[in-house]
């Protein structure tokens, strides 16, 4: 996380992912995604969810035939 990195609520994160708070809320009490604890509430950082959406991210066929070919 760096120091301009945005904090964003959990209702915002669910925003940004398209997904329900319910969803962001069980990333968090399983630690599938990095957050913030200030106090009570929970922040999660915008490059938390960037790096949640590359790990995810499922290469196209050619990217993925790509990395297998043999190297002469």
């Amino acid at each position: 996380m760096t120091t301009t990195d945005t904090l964003l609520t959990v209702e915002q994160a669910a925003e940004r992912l398209g997904t329900g708070v319910r969803f962001i809320r069980r990333l968090i009490q399983e630690r599938r995604i990095r957050y913030v604890k200030l106090g009570k509430p929970v922040r999660i950082p915008e490059s938390a969810l960037a790096e949640y959406v590359a790990e995810r991210t499922v290469p196209t066929l050619r990217e993925a035939r790509s990395s297998f070919r043999k190297v002469a």
